[in-house]
């Protein structure tokens, strides 16, 4: 039986995929809400997304603890993810107060920026807790390239260095990807890297940051790669 999966990652206008099928580049999608992919997934055993899913009460996840730490350079990308009580602030100064409050640390406004995409991922994800997972794309390219990788992503060596990565493991994005072209590039990369996973994921071989996962009231929170 052919395994698909699905990439998925948030850009400015909405969110980017990339469907593997048997672990080979199968079409990419364009979409305004994250609904819209899953809606249209038919027949994909699980779908990667790079947005946090699950939040713990208080404190922050240990699983952008340890994915940045093995990311080396790269561990800017990883953001520390605040307690669930904090994104149900209104506003960015109310949810900044509490954050401080209950980890002693503020929240910082790239992250609440993140806030409508990451709370419609978990409704999505509490909905369906077995089809949607959590990747992050530089854990996924890391873990491709078995080291750190020294260029960002929105640079010209960066990208040619992951697209190389994905085809190693044999994802070739075709130059001409339909509507989905409209995308930056990286966001492409990203959620190819992320459909990677997504692979492991659904043939029993992916890893994850914590092992085991962390748990909260049932649900089970982790970076899988």
């Amino acid at each position: 039986m052919s395994v698909r999966v699905i990439g998925v990652d948030a850009y400015a206008l909405g969110w980017v995929g990339v469907e593997l099928r048997d672990g080979a580049f199968g079409r990419a999608v364009l979409a305004s809400t994250l609904y819209e992919i899953v809606a249209g997934s038919s027949g994909a055993s699980v779908i990667g997304v790079d947005i946090p899913l699950g939040m713990l009460p208080d404190r922050w996840r240990a699983a952008d603890t340890l994915a940045a730490e093995e990311l080396g350079p790269r561990r800017g990308s990883v953001f520390r993810v605040p307690p669930r009580a904090v994104w149900q602030e209104a506003d960015f100064t109310a949810a900044n107060r509490l954050c401080r409050e209950l980890t002693g640390a503020g929240l910082s406004r790239q992250s609440w920026a993140l806030r409508p995409k990451l709370l419609e991922a978990n409704a999505i994800w509490e909905r369906h807790p077995g089809l949607l997972f959590e990747a992050h794309p530089e854990v996924s390219f890391r873990t491709m390239a078995g080291e750190p990788l020294q260029h960002a992503k929105k640079t010209w060596t960066g990208q040619a260095r992951r697209r190389e990565l994905l085809a190693r493991n044999g994802i070739v994005l075709p130059d001409q990807i339909g509507p989905a072209g409209q995308a930056p590039p990286d966001d492409i990369l990203d959620a190819a890297a992320v459909a990677w996973s997504a692979h492991r994921m659904a043939t029993g071989t992916a890893l994850s940051h914590p092992s085991p996962p962390e748990e909260t009231n049932g649900s089970k929170i982790a970076i899988w790669y």
